[in-house]
């Protein structure tokens, strides 16, 4: 595998500075040594070697580099930023190393772990790191980049439901979005490896189920909301029963038999998890008349 080493390259206005002089010296000497034509032909040949030498000029921006090859061989990866000089054979390909994003295909539909068939799309933020490994490892590390990235939100979304109906049960798309992001970076991470490309940030942008099904789950999450929202009211409806019971015992203010006890629970339950308020009934007699 190809790993990139880092040139400085010589620095262009210097270089600029010595071509300048000797670009003088040739005119200089085609001028003055007219009547020799030994002189002439050195500084004609001054002169093409400053325009082939010139040909080494080239400019690196902020996060940016160049990578330098000499007839198919890889030389080295130019950083520094501003006017630089390489040999004139060097070919100098530009590879950006500018953080950048894209999101993937906007419905992408897959199934998850239960499979139900849900549209998910992906956010990923990345950078180049290896300017090596991005130009000769991979034909075409943007394409690359989105096509591996599409691979591992499959294969994500494979490995974990939409949503998670049990309490406590393991993650899910929906219900863990730091775990899901952080499992999508790593699965991005590792298929991009080879090409020398780092992946800062993967998350997901959009998720639904798809529109065949979207009904029927919508119900049924109804109906889990519901028996969730039931179990909390019956729950917290017999802690209330419970401390009451204690308190008219404590306080001595009644005291009541098993059967009057189960009478004041029934009632108690029924105000407490009645969905409509309760209609009171006033006894004119006594409990067992």
């Amino acid at each position: 595998m190809i790993r990139e080493r880092q040139r400085q390259g010589w620095s262009g206005i210097l270089m600029g500075c010595v071509l300048l002089g000797v670009c003088a010296a040739s005119i200089a000497l085609a001028v003055l040594a007219a009547d020799r034509p030994s002189l002439v032909v050195f500084g004609a040949l001054l002169a093409a070697s400053t325009f082939i030498l010139s040909g080494g000029f080239f400019m690196v921006n902020p996060n940016e580099g160049r990578v330098l090859q000499l007839f198919g061989q890889y030389v080295g990866t130019v950083r520094t930023p501003g006017l630089r000089w390489a040999n004139p054979f060097y070919s100098k390909r530009r590879v950006s190393l500018r953080v950048r994003n894209f999101e993937t295909q906007s419905r992408l539909k897959v199934n998850d772990l239960e499979g139900s068939p849900i549209e998910i799309s992906a956010v990923v933020v990345w950078k180049v790191v290896d300017t090596a490994q991005a130009t000769f490892e991979v034909d075409d590390y943007d394409r690359f980049v989105t096509v591996s990235a599409e691979s591992a939100l499959r294969k994500l979304a494979m490995s974990y439901p939409y949503d998670a109906h049990d309490e406590g049960a393991q993650l899910s798309l929906r219900g863990n979005p730091h775990e899901i992001a952080e499992h999508l970076r790593r699965e991005v991470q590792e298929r991009l490896e080879m090409a020398g490309v780092q992946v800062l940030e993967a998350r997901i942008s959009n998720l639904a189920y798809a529109p065949e099904i979207a009904q029927a789950m919508l119900r049924r999450q109804q109906a889990s909301a519901v028996i969730a929202a039931r179990q909390r009211i019956v729950n917290d409806s017999i802690s209330m029963v419970k401390m009451a019971l204690e308190r008219l015992s404590q306080k001595n203010i009644v005291t009541l038999d098993e059967e009057r006890k189960a009478a004041m629970v029934s009632n108690l339950l029924v105000v407490l998890c009645s969905e409509s308020p309760a209609q009171p009934i006033v006894n004119a007699g006594t409990l067992y008349q």
